[in-house]
């Protein structure tokens, strides 16, 4: 047997621990193929399509190096796992005449040979999904038809090329963390006693006080203030997250095993003690889980948020169709056909409201106001609302001012002052009903009399409004599509619009990022799993000889069971429930910023995380007992 053969067989004997690492690597090259993949469709290609064209690509192009980057260390954090797991094998090797040349060339050897098969998996696994992926991606881009499958040699090319040299100077970088450890080091390998976990009672209360103002600061800020306030919170809470596990957990283990009545109880002694010592084992793991995943959180939140926050400020204030005529149109009646020919042609049904509007300036604040008369806002609102000679009502359009109220004088007229001096009074001032939004438009309207409309003077800023009312308007968008290109767009003297073709615009505009956003919460979400997996695993051989160990003492596999439960689910769950914390906080602050309500889409994306890393501790659990119980 050679060398090179050694090295192979050296892979499958540890099938256990290399079998996670392998899947791990093999699951993150397909994501970044199955990304290049989209990133590179010709049919994907928004650069200059739209408002969000050139943004989306870039943001494609830098979530590509995001996700390269953060595999380079989860793959970097693996191998030093497997490397300190595996300290005793090496000192054998060493002690049967290996020189620390040659344990270094195995080392390289084996992670090539891991990282080559991974490499070629990967890429071979999302090929043979590439087409339901591409099916996902048209949905998640909300496109009209299926992306075409094509043969994506340029992401193929990259995926090789860039996980071959990832794993190449992984395998040159962990083949020198061996030359420091010494031969009896190495034959120690995990074996050797641990001091007492102890914690810093000064450092435990640091924690939570940081954690507490990282915290006040999110909620109170408001506006531009948040920019200013990202990067100072960001380290306040990140240095109290690193103290919660490192101290304040051991601190609390430690003042629990100090209730005698609580630590003698059952097996709490056996949970206790060995929790406080994987708590401070673990609390760098801890900390990157917890960090790591609060950045897939917030991310897909906020994409999931603005996404939802645009989508319904097009749905409250677009109405079906529209159409604005100026006042030197003279094409309005031709158009108006058409547009109605449209409707009629694919037999769509809708209620056609006709609103005149004038632009008129209150010659006391010279705001500009549109005026429309009682009885257009009567069918506008369905009702009955009447208006005498000196009177108005006025609606203002509420504004996404991030967080400042740019219109801090909006409701507090009394009077509005036409040209001659003519006063009315002012009724009633509120925020604009989506019906009058929709129909009338503008940032504020002046509700007035028939009579009083009809003697304003005219001016070329007035216009009409064509409103069309579709019960069904998901079924505008073929139609919507046809008319833009029959009106040419909109012209000098006109506009026409649609909600289904605005939302199918900001659907496709923001479905591409927010594609970008679930690949790499996606990433960062299955790192996070899969540290908690390898540090898990790590320690399989030490819980073996501890539990077979107190297995003779008279331990029971149903309280094996619950204690390793207890202990699992804390490793699985005390990061992400931080995480899950840091991120509401996070989006609470994005919610009060925008001034919208994003509760249902933030419980949404914390919620689905949750119930996936339910499912992870479920599996990753029945199997931990089934092995612990194999050796009892």
């Amino acid at each position: 047997m050679n060398f090179r053969q050694f090295a192979f067989k050296n892979v499958f004997r540890n099938k256990r621990l290399y079998a996670g690492y392998f899947f791990s690597c093999a699951f993150s090259v397909m994501i970044f193929f199955v990304y290049s993949m989209l990133a590179f469709h010709p049919e994907l290609s928004f650069q200059g399509q739209g408002n969000y064209g050139k943004g989306a690509q870039t943001g494609m192009d830098v979530a590509q190096y995001i996700i390269y980057v953060f595999t380079f260390f989860f793959i970097l954090y693996s191998m030093s796992v497997f490397l300190k797991s595996r300290k005793k094998e090496f000192g054998i090797c060493i002690m049967q005449g290996m020189s620390d040349m040659q344990l270094r060339r195995l080392v390289f050897l084996e992670n090539i040979i891991i990282g080559l098969t991974a490499t070629v998996s990967g890429i071979a696994i999302g090929l043979l999904l590439s087409k339901g992926m591409l099916m996902l991606g048209s949905s998640v881009l909300s496109l009209e038809k299926s992306l075409s499958f094509y043969m994506p040699v340029k992401a193929i090319w990259l995926s090789f090329a860039a996980f071959t040299l990832l794993f190449l100077f992984i395998s040159l970088f962990t083949a020198t963390i061996l030359r420091s450890s010494s031969l009896i080091d190495l034959l120690k390998g995990t074996a050797k006693p641990k001091p007492e976990p102890k914690a810093s009672r000064v450092l435990a209360i640091l924690a939570a006080v940081l954690l507490i103002i990282g915290y006040a600061i999110a909620f109170v800020v408001r506006g531009v203030l948040v920019l200013f306030a990202l990067l100072p919170v960001a380290i306040i809470v990140s240095v109290g997250t690193y103290f919660l596990f490192t101290q304040l957990s051991v601190y609390i283990i430690n003042k629990l095993k100090n209730k005698k009545k609580l630590y003698r109880s059952s097996t709490n002694m056996i949970t206790l003690s060995d929790l406080a010592y994987r708590m401070k084992d673990n609390a760098r793991m801890f900390f990157l889980v917890a960090i790591i995943s609060t950045v897939a959180f917030t991310a897909i939140g906020t994409l999931v948020g603005m996404k939802s926050m645009f989508t319904n400020m097009i749905s409250s204030s677009t109405p079906p169709l529209k159409y604005e005529s100026y006042a030197d149109n003279k094409q309005a009646a031709e158009h108006a056909a058409l547009i109605e020919q449209a409707l009629a042609k694919r037999n769509i049904s809708f209620e056609l409201l006709v609103i005149k509007e004038k632009n008129v300036t209150d010659t006391g604040t010279n705001k500009d106001f549109i005026f429309i008369k009682a009885s257009d806002y009567n069918r506008i609102m369905k009702e009955d609302v009447a208006l005498g000679q000196d009177e108005a009502r006025l609606f203002y359009r509420k504004d996404i001012d991030m967080g400042y109220d740019r219109g801090i004088s909006k409701g507090q007229e009394t009077s509005l002052t036409l040209e001659g001096g003519r006063k009315l009074a002012v009724t009633e001032n509120g925020e604009m009903p989506a019906p009058l939004l929709q129909s009338a438009g503008g940032s504020s309207v002046a509700v007035v009399s028939d009579e009083v409309f009809q003697e304003l003077p005219g001016s070329k800023h007035d216009s009409t409004m064509y409103v069309y009312d579709v019960a069904d308007w998901q079924q505008t968008l073929a139609v919507s599509k046809q008319l833009m290109t029959e009106l040419k767009g909109n012209g000098e003297h006109y506009r026409f619009s649609s909600r289904a073709y605005e939302l199918n615009d900001i659907n496709q505009g923001f479905g591409q990022i927010l594609l970008t956003g679930l690949f790499i919460g996606a990433v960062f979400f299955v790192a996070a799993g899969s540290f908690l997996y390898f540090r898990l695993y790590a320690d399989l051989d030490n819980d073996r000889i501890q539990y077979r160990a107190i297995s003779k003492l008279g331990l029971t596999e149903g309280e094996l069971s619950k204690i390793v439960s207890t202990q699992i689910g804390l490793l699985f769950f005390v990061p992400i429930i931080v995480a899950v914390i840091h991120g509401a906080v996070a989006l609470n602050t994005l919610q009060n910023t925008f001034s919208t309500n994003l509760v249902l889409e933030s419980s949404l994306v914390l919620g689905a995380f949750l119930v996936i890393q339910i499912i992870y501790f479920v599996f990753i659990r029945a199997n931990y007992v089934k092995k612990l119980k194999d050796v009892m």
